[in-house]
């Protein structure tokens, strides 16, 4: 996966000070394909574009406007897959003994996330790697998409923002941005373990 994100930080640099409609497709697909492949490093191609703007003067609009319609195509595509998955929901269980048992669960998680889904929509970008279920999940619950939409999208723009941020005030410090990204998905996944730590106890002590 390193050196798939590091063809495509070459590809990028190479454009310099003059990126074209291409360089900023790119940058979209990126923001599309860690929907839909969590391992592929979104979040890094988002520093990229931050160290571009940083030092080849891209345009920081255009930088946006990429890599959130590029997480609106991705989170769009994770909620279509659900939907088709609760479309076949019913003759699944019938067809297939262990779907209905895994359905009993499905159906408790239903009512987990018609509450409390529109906050792990809100919440999604700050963790890393798992985003993509939180929208396969409401596309399995039938939330309202331009609801999942909206949310998303409010997500992405903090997160993706917060980034860029980071990315141009450190500046063309490239080793420095990677460093940081690290830092932050440890800690991500540290606080994101306690947390279902935290609800697998609870459901048992219950």
């Amino acid at each position: 996966m390193d050196d798939l994100f590091e063809t495509v930080r070459n590809y990028l640099e190479q454009a310099g000070s003059n990126p074209g409609f291409l360089e900023f497709l790119l940058l979209g697909c990126c923001s599309t394909i860690e929907y839909v492949f969590p391992p592929f490093p979104g979040d890094a191609v988002v520093l990229l574009s931050a160290f571009l703007v940083g030092r080849f003067g891209w345009s920081l609009p255009a930088v946006v406007v990429s890599v959130n319609a590029g997480s609106a195509v991705g989170l769009t595509l994770d909620y279509a897959f659900g939907l088709w998955v609760a479309k076949h929901d019913a003759r699944w269980r019938e067809k297939y003994p262990r779907w209905k048992r895994l359905g009993a669960s499905l159906d408790r998680f239903d009512v987990f996330y018609q509450r409390w889904g529109p906050l792990c929509i809100v919440l999604n970008r700050f963790l890393p790697a798992v985003r993509a279920i939180f929208f396969l999940a409401a596309g399995i619950s039938r939330l309202q998409y331009w609801k999942v939409l909206v949310l998303g999208l409010l997500s992405s723009v903090a997160w993706n923002f917060l980034l860029l941020w980071v990315g141009i005030a450190v500046g063309h410090n490239w080793e420095k941005l990677r460093g940081f990204l690290r830092t932050y998905s440890t800690v991500a996944w540290i606080v994101g373990g306690l947390v279902v730590l935290f609800l697998v106890i609870r459901y048992f002590r219950r």
